[in-house]
């Protein structure tokens, strides 16, 4: 294989199994830094050596692929990764709605993103940056969203497209934390809790249902903001009343997030049938900050099937003309 594919898609499975940010930046930083290169370049080890991003382990990388053979740090990570997990609603997806860019928190440019969405075979992908207020996630200022948007535009063409978007902060009032006018320019609204999420169960409550209220939002983010497993650690679920909550967003044709993050596992099984029985709309996101972590549409869609969601229920198994007349209605 080609060193430059090794170290890319090293990068991409480090991405998938949530490891270091700096790994696999590292690898994506080597593949940049011998884009361009010829083969007699690539073998001059001594040069290769003192090229600015290329390190120990990224050049073992280079000269196992130079030598014909797939880098043994690639095997290994191939055998982690296992056979990639199945169901038959993962194959009826076709595209995600909730996704970051370094423009907030993500790891890599956006076309990187539109590349890796395109290579998953998406037809479509939501770039969700975070909002102004989450700071420790570079929100977006509107100044900025504008800029993005300019951005946006100009990413889609041959069957894909990238969908402008924002994961929109919920204010401990139930408020939406970006100018109102400005959500109204964008595809996708994606509404999620990321600060007081230990408030008492009735405020909390009252917050969730403001926001899937409000007709800008289009789908209610990583409901209970939990964390079931991984290096940030583990974080109870909000307490909330889920009947409530949901019937806002049956009410307001507000899909629940089913959000493929095996660290989240978000919303909860319980509160997965609740949805169902209610009448809810789903949508299963990747909530990706890497394009490795598309793929994780793999543990979303299993668990909806496991939970017996039904596919046409699913707004990510839609048609981009039917998304584009779901999201319509806040028009």
């Amino acid at each position: 294989m080609h060193p430059s594919d090794a170290l890319n898609e090293i990068a991409t499975l480090l991405e998938r199994e949530r490891s270091s940010r700096y790994k696999s930046k590292a690898f994506r930083t080597a593949a940049d830094a011998i884009a361009g290169l010829s083969d007699e370049d690539l073998r001059d080890a001594a040069a290769l050596r003192r090229r600015k991003g290329i390190g120990e382990s990224t050049f073992a990388v280079i000269s196992e692929a130079l030598e014909g053979r797939v880098p043994g740090y690639l095997v290994d990570l191939r055998e982690r990764a296992g056979v990639q997990r199945s169901s038959t609603l993962r194959g009826m997806l076709r595209g995600d709605l909730h996704s970051h860019s370094d423009w907030s928190d993500g790891l890599t440019s956006i076309d990187l993103m539109v590349e890796a969405a395109r290579t998953l075979g998406h037809e479509y992908l939501a770039l969700t940056d975070h909002s102004p207020r989450l700071r420790v996630a570079n929100g977006l200022s509107p100044e900025r969203l504008r800029a993005q948007l300019d951005i946006v535009k100009g990413m889609s063409g041959d069957g894909f497209t990238l969908l402008s978007g924002i994961e929109v902060d919920i204010l401990e009032a139930g408020g939406l934390d970006q100018e109102p006018d400005l959500l109204d320019e964008l595809d996708v609204v994606v509404a999620s809790a990321h600060s007081k999420l230990r408030m008492d169960r009735g405020p909390m409550t009252r917050r969730l249902v403001a926001a899937v209220s409000d007709p800008r939002v289009d789908v209610l983010g990583h409901v209970t903001g939990r964390l079931v497993e991984g290096s940030r650690g583990t974080r109870p679920p909000s307490s909330i009343d889920a009947r409530a909550v949901f019937e806002a967003c049956a009410a307001n044709g507000v899909a629940v997030e089913i959000n493929s993050r095996p660290e989240r596992q978000d919303p909860p099984d319980e509160m997965i049938a609740i949805a169902l029985e209610l009448g809810c709309l789903f949508s299963i996101d990747s909530d990706a900050h890497a394009p490795g972590q598309l793929s994780l549409l793999d543990y979303g869609a299993e668990r909806a099937e496991r939970a017996g969601v039904p596919p046409e229920r699913v707004v990510t198994t839609w048609s981009l003309e039917r998304l584009r007349e779901w999201t319509s209605r806040r028009h």
